[in-house]
């Protein structure tokens, strides 16, 4: 018996989970999408823009190089419904892409989706309360919407792949902070070890040869770490002129 849609979306949804943990991929996570929305959604084409730290879409998956192409098109040429989906947060749908009022409002667009075969695009934006990250667009060669049940799954899918975007991010922040945060804690350690060294070297108290010790970075314009790595390594010319 051949899969319902909402067990090939459940089976989807299981595929794009098991990508979310360790090891994650994220282009071939949005490449998975963009394939199995072809495969799930009955759509001949999928495409996918994110928008970098700039706030500029890019083209980072394609089912097929047609939609790679349009997708380009669009964005190099600042034009089309997918971009008009990201910059308003709302989804877009377009059953005849050579209707008058679609002609009227995108002709350049219009045009190059007739050159590669299409006559229909659903457009979704991928967001998260305010935050609008991108965008995912399904392609059709027929000039039809898609079923209601259909466009239902394809929202499902944005969010999951929002989601998971969004969480990579968040794990690539993290690692960010507990790198800098292993750096700090390790140029504690470098700062105590200097501290003593100069204490016992000088005859005084911690407290005051760490005072020697950022005196002298700033009398020199030394960043602290680089100068305790050099007192520890004894290389330092604030054991020379002590």
């Amino acid at each position: 018996m051949a899969a319902t849609v909402d067990e090939r979306l459940a089976q989807v949804f299981v595929e794009l989970a098991d990508t979310l943990v360790a090891g994650f991929d994220l282009m071939e996570f949005l490449h998975a999408l963009t394939e199995r929305c072809v495969e799930l959604l009955g759509v001949d084409a999928a495409g996918l823009l994110l928008a970098d730290s700039g706030g500029t879409l890019r083209l980072v998956a394609a089912s097929t190089e047609q939609a790679r192409v349009l997708e380009l098109f669009q964005i190099q040429n600042d034009e089309g419904p997918c971009l008009d989906c990201y910059r308003t947060g709302q989804a877009v749908v377009i059953s005849d892409i050579q209707a008058l009022r679609v002609t009227a409002r995108w002709p350049r667009f219009a045009a190059a989706a007739g050159e590669m075969g299409f006559a229909g695009v659903h457009a979704l934006p991928m967001r998260l309360r305010d935050q609008v990250i991108g965008t995912l667009n399904l392609f059709r060669i027929a000039p039809d919407g898609l079923d209601p049940a259909v466009a239902v799954a394809a929202r499902a899918l944005v969010d999951v792949a929002t989601i998971g975007i969004l969480q990579e991010r968040a794990v690539h922040q993290q690692e960010i902070v507990a790198g800098q945060l292993q750096v700090a804690l390790n140029s504690r350690v470098m700062i105590e070890q200097a501290k003593g060294i100069l204490a016992e070297r000088l005859q005084t108290t911690p407290d005051d040869a760490f005072i020697i010790l950022r005196r002298y970075a700033r009398d020199h314009n030394r960043p602290l770490t680089q100068l305790a790595a050099d007192v520890i390594g004894g290389t330092a010319g604030i054991l020379r002129t002590s």
